[in-house]
């Protein structure tokens, strides 16, 4: 399906719905229309939904309806497309206007979600008649909805042996390459389940383990037990804590800010580690090229009480006076969130990884010239592929041989010694951190390095 979706020009709005609706539909015409945008114009599944909730018209509970169809769909998108696909005979018909994503929207309510089936295949009916180029498809696809009804254990068995069943096969390679059978298979296997919510606390982070009912991992972020609205938890609208997760939160820790050090933070937004920074008492130069992200930065750290210096500027051509510390946090493929973001991994390409590798050099080279003799160098990405990790890192320290690695200690973060590599290096993979449940288990995954300009 994904694959045969060819490239849109521009973002298109959903549909005009009709004046009298079928309860239910326009939180389905809303995921389609949200699937099919996310695959042809390769765009954040978050940005689309922001960008075209608002304007939908529905109610909290059928936005929130829509939202987690998109969302399991995209988690489940090679299970669903496997499960469709193989029960087309002729193959899924040309020019057939949202007959696919119709039909993803509903698979992923019929196998995975509470939603009864019969719903779910009617309301995927009356939406196939809405759309012009869809209608003469409706009869096909009634039928094969009602056959993923009948069939669903059969889908569920099969995706189940199959680990690898929701994972593009170009991730699938490289993780095994990186990581190995069991380790790539573990990777695949975690991104199935959704995602825990880890908040990092201003201060006092066990108070606020405890106030916020969580639980306070061994790194000192809290993983929330319950998912409730962020901005009615204690704490939130006094700027106690910010949304985080918990490996995201580690790369600071290995600069160990101190009041009174200048550091820069570089692609700072949307500004959980400047606000680390800040909370450490240090002074925060937070530099992004975009300016709408940096307006959410800068909205967060007033919410927290916390203060930087914010730059609009690429930061592969800015210049300043060195820093006693300088945290990349370089543009990436993304592949380490693919939990919390599904819709990555059939939306990056490993050309998009060679390009980014690219930039990321470009950012290293420029982070150097930004550091003081004496200062550290921490670069991270939220990818899982060596090329954005430890092959860069390995390649800087060629073309930059002032620079040394300054590994990471197990004390340095919460005693996780397996996360550090033979490198010092910190290699956390989406399967690490067990908790009490599967969703209680695991983080992103993240690399970092740290250097040291002689």
């Amino acid at each position: 399906m994904a694959d045969r979706i060819p490239p849109r020009r521009g973002p298109q709005p959903p549909a005009a719905a009709p004046e009298s609706d079928a309860p239910g539909l326009p939180a389905r015409r809303l995921a389609a229309t949200v699937i099919d945008e996310v695959l042809r114009a390769r765009v954040a599944l978050d940005e689309t939904l922001d960008r075209l909730v608002p304007d939908s018209g529905l109610d909290a509970a059928d936005a929130g309806l829509a939202r987690a169809i998109a969302v399991t769909a995209f988690r489940r998108l090679g299970t669903i497309q496997h499960a469709i696909n193989e029960r087309l005979e002729r193959g899924s018909p040309r020019h057939s206007g949202l007959f696919e994503p119709i039909l993803a929207a509903a698979a992923a309510q019929i196998l995975f979600l509470d939603v009864p089936d019969h719903a779910a295949v009617d309301l995927a009916i009356r939406h196939l008649h809405e759309d012009p180029r869809s209608a003469r498809y409706t009869a096909l696809g009634n039928a094969l909805l009602r056959r993923v009804v009948r069939e669903r254990d059969a889908i569920l068995a099969d995706a189940e042996a199959n680990p690898f069943r929701d994972t593009p096969d170009w991730l699938a390679a490289s993780w095994r390459a990186a990581y190995g059978e069991e380790a790539a298979t573990a990777i695949a296997l975690s991104h199935r389940e959704e995602p825990p919510l880890d908040v990092t606390a201003k201060a006092d982070p066990a108070v606020w383990a405890e106030k916020l009912g969580g639980i306070l991992l061994p790194t000192g972020s809290i993983r929330l037990r319950e998912r409730q609205a962020i901005a009615t938890l204690p704490g939130y609208q006094e700027g106690a804590w910010w949304v985080q997760d918990a490996a995201a939160a580690l790369p600071v820790k290995l600069i160990s800010p101190a009041p009174g050090e200048r550091i820069a933070d570089l692609c700072a937004a949307p500004g959980g580690k400047t606000a680390q920074i800040a909370a450490a008492g240090a002074e925060v130069t937070a530099l992004d090229r975009s300016g709408p992200r940096l307006r959410r930065l800068k909205a967060n750290l007033e919410r927290l009480g916390l203060t930087a210096e914010i730059v609009t500027a690429d930061a592969t051509s800015w210049q300043a006076d060195p820093f006693d510390a300088v945290l990349l946090d370089a543009p990436c493929s993304a592949t380490g969130t693919i939990r919390r973001h599904p819709d990555v991994a059939w939306t990056k390409s490993e050309e998009d990884r060679d390009r980014l590798v690219a930039l990321q050099a470009k950012l290293l080279d420029a982070a150097a010239a930004l550091t003081k003799p004496g200062g550290q160098l921490v670069y991270c990405t939220c990818s899982l592929e060596p090329e954005e990790g430890e092959a860069q890192i390995s390649a800087f320290l060629t073309r930059h041989p002032q620079f040394r690695r300054a590994g990471a200690s197990p004390a340095e973060i919460g005693g996780l010694g397996a996360v550090i590599d033979t490198n010092g290096d910190i290699r956390t993979l989406p399967q690490h951190l067990p908790g009490e449940t599967p969703r209680l288990s695991g983080w992103a995954g993240f690399y970092a390095s740290r250097l040291i300009r002689l």
